[in-house]
């Protein structure tokens, strides 16, 4: 199976949150090998120079290549492939952007040390479930070396560290302009719903119900609203107790157009206010819905949905490797399961993680504060909940959901949501600016293919 790498992926592995996907985008060959698919040794022999940047040239084998990244990007986005020629001129296009974005970190002193580069080899392989000798194994069955591999991902790193360093401090938002936006939301606040999150569960009723089957079905559903008043949680009831398909992620159909549910869903919840409940009666059967957020078109959110959870965090070393670590932790989530121990305590006797004192609590947290993979193993849980061992570029996590709330945000907070937002906004028009400064200064000479 050969290694693919996703661009979203490799800007969160490498930590460069400060620009938009497009800005901070980064790419490996696929992992795809040495040449473009099909590429014969006769065609590498003829290769040849079609550019020289700043005395770096750029091969028609190097413009192949990208060309074939270029068509597996497009095919993974389902956009409509352009013609070869213009896909071509984008791949050059693209490899000249490069070039001279790494030749200037170069100038400007950025390096990445090889500790660094480490670690980012051991989080691919991590991520792809291999360890690093069967990534190199792979890569090499592709035709990729590990000192090409290792160059590849030393330049996408150095450009998404230029990137972040150069773009950012281009950027900034003041006091005025969110003062300007918040002003803007207010006048527009009487417009029509846009966005809605909306939890639900399903209790089934056969087509022909009988008035009793349907009066059961209400009365089970207000019971339901009662038991998540009094403190349970909705997403665990969900799992429990719906017969929707979507019951084992908790019945969330996440943030969508209005135009994405059922009409009657919008007609039911279109009053309520964030954490709050309603019922409603489909051709299906008894709907319980929760609203956990929604939004005006152009409006802010008015609450968010934290969650509160607990981990014990082992560190691999030399004497304690990952898979060890793995081992011990399964070990404590069975302790736990069975009763043995508490994971508190476990938390604050081998947890590697400041949390340990708090016997691993590390509280109330909007989504987005934790890393990708730790976020997206607490939304598959129910409170209480214990996930097997997770890997993160931070070591070994035991992870246990303790509990979900939506909170409204306050004003702070609110302006720091419109500060983020409108900063996005600039950082993409920052960053072209900046590229085609770099384009401009840069020498640039495009050659014909030899004759």
């Amino acid at each position: 199976m050969t290694v693919r790498l996703s661009r979203i992926f490799m800007a969160c592995l490498l930590g460069c949150s400060v620009l938009s996907a497009q800005a901070q985008g980064i790419r490996l060959p696929g992992i795809a090998g040495g040449a473009a698919a099909g590429e014969s040794s006769a065609q590498r022999a003829s290769d040849y120079i079609v550019a020289i940047v700043n005395n770096e040239p750029i091969t028609n084998l190097q413009v192949r290549q990208d060309m074939h990244r270029l068509a597996q990007e497009l095919v993974q986005q389902q956009a409509t492939m352009p013609p070869p020629a213009v896909l071509a001129e984008q791949a050059l296009e693209r490899l000249i952007t490069e070039r001279s974005q790494i030749q200037y970190a170069r100038e400007v002193g950025l390096k990445i040390e090889d500790f660094a580069l480490d670690e980012a080899v051991q989080t691919v392989a991590r991520q792809n479930q291999v360890d690093i000798e069967e990534l190199h194994r792979r890569l090499a069955a592709d035709g990729v070396s590990r000192s090409q591999f290792r160059g590849t991902l030393r330049d996408q790193m150095l450009l998404s560290r230029v990137r972040e360093r150069e773009v950012a401090q281009r950027v900034r938002v003041s006091e005025l302009e969110i003062d300007q936006y918040l002003l803007d939301q207010q006048r527009n606040s009487a417009n029509t719903l846009a966005e809605v999150n909306i939890a639900h569960i399903l209790l089934e009723l056969p087509e022909s119900a009988s008035a009793d089957q349907i009066s059961a079905a209400r009365a089970q559903a207000e019971q339901i609203m009662a038991r998540v008043r009094a403190g349970e949680d909705f997403s665990a009831l969900a799992r429990a107790l719906s017969t929707a398909p979507d019951a084992i992620e908790g019945g969330l159909f996440g943030m969508r157009s209005v135009d994405r549910y059922p009409e009657l869903f919008i007609d039911a919840v279109r009053s309520l206010e964030p954490g709050t409940m309603t019922t409603v009666r489909s051709g299906a059967g008894v709907h319980v819905l929760k609203v956990i957020d929604k939004r005006v078109a152009g409006a802010l959110a008015s609450s968010v949905q934290q969650t509160r959870a607990s981990h014990i965090l082992l560190r691999p070393t030399a004497s304690l490797g990952e898979d060890a670590a793995i081992a011990r932790l399964e070990e404590f989530r069975r302790r736990v399961m069975a009763g043995e121990a508490t994971f508190e305590g476990l938390a604050r006797e081998h947890s590697q993680d400041g949390s340990a004192s708090q016997g691993g609590d590390l509280g109330w947290n909007p989504p987005g504060r934790f890393v990708p993979e730790f976020d997206a193993a607490l939304a598959k849980l129910a409170p209480s909940e214990i996930s097997p061992p997770l890997v993160s570029r931070f070591g070994v996590h035991l992870i246990r959901l303790e509990g979900r709330r939506t909170v409204p945000l306050t004003a702070r907070e609110q302006r720091e949501t419109v500060r983020a937002l409108l900063r996005e906004k600039k950082l993409e028009e920052a960053y072209q600016s900046w590229n085609r400064e770099l384009r401009a200064r840069a020498y640039v000479e495009l050659r014909e293919p030899p004759s």
